[in-house]
């Protein structure tokens, strides 16, 4: 089943650092970057505001494990958002697309 795994990232450079790898390695077909998000949030008892970039991640539910590691591993907060969304229905040759690109074969 394919999938949108949404994440913000504190800058450029650590989105650009994590879609590049997600891509590079074929556990995301592609994410798009979406700059100039404000997000406004509770962390450790303050609301909090922050201009962030919202990675668009899209892929399929059996690579959601290892993007997570990934995300967790490359993201310099202490808890990075990482939600997934299925992805109910698309342009078919899109999601064809998509299978190809993450295919190993």
């Amino acid at each position: 089943m394919h999938q949108i795994i949404l994440c913000t990232c504190p800058d450029q450079k650590t989105a650009e650092d994590i879609s590049s790898y997600l891509v590079s390695h074929k556990l995301a077909a592609c994410v798009n970057i979406i700059a100039g998000v404000t997000s406004i949030y509770e962390w450790q008892g303050q609301i909090e505001k922050s201009q962030e970039q919202l990675l668009l991640i899209k892929s399929h539910t059996d690579k959601y494990s290892a993007i997570e590691d990934k995300i967790k591993s490359l993201h310099p907060y202490e808890l990075p958002e990482i939600i997934a969304v299925p992805i109910e229905r698309g342009h078919p040759d899109y999601l064809q697309w998509i299978n190809t690109c993450l295919s190993t074969k």
